[in-house]
């Protein structure tokens, strides 16, 4: 028997189970921005924090008057890593000083100047700005995948930006053609 390759989900959606206990992740969608053997990472990208854009720069830089329109510029809980740590998931067609281009034209940034440049009217017209992360020790995601936790979907741009928060969960597992409100909540394998 051949030994296969590894498949790693690197730009692809988790949808969670309905039977993931494990509040941090429970009904959430998240994109993989990094999956290797070493581990993986994603942004948890459909829980709004009650948190704006403009709460955030008021407190990186109090010396400067933030626009108004930062307000409607929600900050998502990207994960339980790095709380305090943003994120910015944009169009490659952008860089800043801390930018790096992922796939399918899309780009991550973790420099305060690419909040500067959103909140300055500059920066990207589609974002999603995460506090923290989601982080897997090599093997973690793969055991969790094998206990049913998560189904796999392919990226879509649309879901990421164009869908409101709280349908994207039900978006992506659309994508797939299933309907999570028929899943059982009891976990278990064939």
């Amino acid at each position: 028997m051949k030994n296969r390759a590894p498949t790693y989900l690197k730009h692809q959606f988790l949808i969670a189970m309905p039977h993931m206990a494990d509040p941090n992740f429970a009904h959430s969608l998240t994109y993989i921005v990094e999956h290797t053997a070493n581990g993986a990472m994603g942004l948890t990208i459909n829980r709004p924090l009650d948190l704006n854009l403009k709460d955030i720069l008021e407190q990186l830089r109090p010396e400067r008057a933030v626009p108004e329109l930062c307000e409607h510029v929600p900050i998502y809980a990207g994960g339980p890593v790095m709380t305090d740590r943003g994120f910015v998931l944009h169009p490659a067609s952008m860089s800043f000083d801390a930018t790096v281009e992922l796939q399918e034209g899309l780009a991550l940034s973790t420099s305060l100047d690419a909040l500067g440049s959103i909140a300055d009217g500059n920066g990207p017209r589609r974002s999603l700005i995460c506090l923290g992360y989601a982080g897997w020790e090599a093997g973690q995601l793969e055991a969790e995948l094998a206990d049913n936790a998560w189904l796999t979907c392919p990226y879509s741009a649309h879901i990421l930006f164009n869908t409101s928060s709280e349908l994207r969960l039900d978006a992506a597992a659309k994508h797939l053609g299933v309907n999570l409100n028929l899943l059982s909540t009891q976990a278990g394998h064939a």
